[in-house]
């Protein structure tokens, strides 16, 4: 199954509009969404064309497509607008034989790792800068920000498809890709 993966919109009604054009011209079953979805947060800027409501309306009619964990910027208050769940610290998913645990990033990440076998891959989004690498023990993966990236990077969502996990740029590019 070909998995569509993003995180950290922050509210953006351009980059969700740019997000969800990239899931159709995917053709991906399902999109995976790791948090911060609606809310800029108090440490960032505010992000082109911030408006929560946009958002809530572009995402609810895929309601029956996304997968999403909360982030550190979900709160009660988004659950009641959002019609998937947005609540769940984590999920875990089978790729090709290896356990994804797929989190937000604020509590678990590199520095705090959840409960992992060796080969095993963790997946967040959080610090708006993208990953693909194999680490001691396990796989490290991080698609980067829709909407705001750092270190430099261009906002990025991710495809994950029969254990190739592919960073992309708005405009296709592959960016950095990882086979596990």
């Amino acid at each position: 199954m070909k998995l569509f993966i993003a995180s950290d919109i922050h509210g953006s009604a351009y980059y969700c509009r740019k997000m969800l054009e990239a899931y159709q011209k995917e053709g991906a079953a399902r999109m995976l969404l790791l948090g911060d979805i609606l809310y800029h947060g108090p440490r960032n800027d505010l992000p082109k064309d911030y408006a929560p409501k946009e958002v809530i309306a572009m995402l609810n009619p895929l309601k029956n497509e996304i997968y999403a964990v909360r982030g550190n910027c979900e709160a009660e208050v988004d659950q009641m607008v959002l019609e998937f769940p947005v609540m769940a610290d984590y999920c875990v998913l089978l790729e090709g034989g290896h356990a994804v645990y797929a989190t937000h990033g604020h509590v678990y990440n590199a520095e705090h790792l959840p409960p992992l076998k060796e080969g095993d891959v963790l997946l967040h989004g959080h610090t708006h800068v993208l990953k693909a690498e194999k680490r001691e023990g396990y796989i490290l993966l991080n698609p980067g920000s829709i909407s705001i990236p750092k270190e430099g990077n261009p906002p990025t969502y991710a495809v994950l498809e029969d254990g190739l996990f592919t960073i992309k740029d708005f405009e296709g590019n592959v960016v950095k890709e990882i086979h596990f």
